[in-house]
């Protein structure tokens, strides 16, 4: 009975401990205009990853994800958008028509992912990450809204998140991004 225990004990161990060791960093996605793209890539880079709808009301946001982005965005800091049509229906256009609607109304610059969903049973494999802590080994999270943003390190792992109501420019987020 001792070793079965102790088999057990190691098998969760050893599931625990892989469950843990997947990063933001083994996830590929598309990017807005289809193509790959390899979070991989942004090894080395804090990431705030921000689901976004065109037609909601945090919608202004992107004025403040932007500037954010111009102030800290460099090679230590990347935002990235991921349009979902989780809420209301509040993003039901094309990848064209979104990165159209970014573009003219908020001049958006940083990357903008393809449309994906952020909950439920067709959600995407890296929401799945983000908010289970069976994956990320740091805490379980809820996508409640749009424009919800989590926290990636250099490392890529999961450090926080912030909900919908927090501005791009709120402590939380800046002493983050700037370490404070």
């Amino acid at each position: 009975m001792k070793k079965l225990t102790f088999l057990l004990a190691a098998i969760l161990l050893t599931i625990t401990t892989m469950a843990q060791t997947k990063t933001f960093h083994d996830f590929k996605v598309k990017d807005i205009d289809g193509n790959d793209f390899d979070l991989s890539s942004l090894k080395g880079k804090k990431v705030l990853v921000v689901n976004t709808a065109s037609k909601c009301g945090f919608t202004p946001q992107y004025k403040d994800l932007q500037l954010l982005y111009e102030k800290f965005g460099s090679d230590k800091f990347v935002i990235i958008g991921f349009p979902a049509n989780n809420f209301m229906s509040q993003e039901p256009g094309s990848n064209s028509e979104i990165k159209e609607f970014c573009l003219t109304n908020y001049n958006v610059t940083f990357p903008m992912m393809a449309k994906i969903s952020v909950k439920g049973k067709d959600i995407h494999p890296l929401y799945e990450w983000l908010t289970s802590k069976e994956q990320n080994g740091v805490m379980d999270s809820n996508v409640k809204w749009n424009f919800q943003k989590y926290m990636i390190d250099e490392n890529g792992k999961l450090v926080d998140v912030a909900y919908s109501k927090t501005n791009p420019f709120d402590d939380q987020v800046v002493n983050w991004i700037t370490g404070k």
